[in-house]
């Protein structure tokens, strides 16, 4: 039987940012085969290094674990984008610092997530949804030093990828700024029950799912 447990962040545990609407939980035990089960241990607010403690719920008899974090890893640093620079080279550097922390953190969490010897996927961070355009487009731009290391790392390991980017791509697919909406849920759980169904995790190989 298909245990599905999801980690991360509020991508995943959004039933505060949705009324009475269904969650994501609910939208993807919804989506998956009779029989199929599916766990919620992501806390919204949770960083990347929080992971581990998730983890340490994990159900015995979970088959398959699925990864959204690094939003708020990235909102963490957002300062860095007001901060007054001499260059713009100064920035950059202050980007690729943020970066190079991101990655280490996000790979010790990935190790652990793997460690458990289970089918595993990860989620790009998806793109904000703020109405000020030119904010809008800085974000966009810093969040791809954060994308590149969760997309690097999923390659390196050969776990499938959801590219959330291109999964909530429409303003209604959010309930404010940075949280999905019931909509936006269920197109991820969507995604999800198929690349559970549909990858083949035995070849080890990278597959992006949107």
């Amino acid at each position: 039987m298909t245990h599905i447990v999801l980690l991360g962040d509020s991508i995943f545990d959004n039933a505060r940012y949705v009324g009475d609407a269904p969650d994501i939980i609910r939208q993807l035990r919804a989506s998956l085969p009779a029989g199929s089960r599916a766990t919620l241990l992501a806390i919204d607010g949770s960083v990347t290094t929080d992971v581990s403690s998730q983890l340490s719920k994990l159900p015995s008899d979970a088959t398959h674990l699925v990864v959204s974090c690094g939003g708020n890893d990235a909102i963490m640093r957002s300062d860095i984008l007001d901060r007054p620079a001499r260059s713009t080279a100064e920035t950059l550097a202050l980007l690729a610092d943020a970066g190079e922390e991101f990655e280490r953190n996000y790979r010790e969490m990935l190790a652990g997530v793997i460690s458990h010897n289970l089918p595993s996927a990860v989620c790009t961070v998806y793109y904000p949804n703020f109405s000020d355009a030119p904010l809008q487009r800085i974000a966009k731009a810093a969040l791809t030093i954060f994308n590149d290391c969760i997309i690097r790392l999923a390659v390196v390991e050969g776990i499938p990828l959801i590219d959330l980017r291109l999964v909530c791509s429409d303003t209604e697919d959010y309930a404010n700024e940075i949280e999905p909406s019931a909509r936006g849920g269920e197109k991820i759980a969507r995604v999800i029950a198929r690349l559970i169904v549909e990858h083949d995790f035995a070849r080890g190989r990278t597959t992006f799912f949107c």
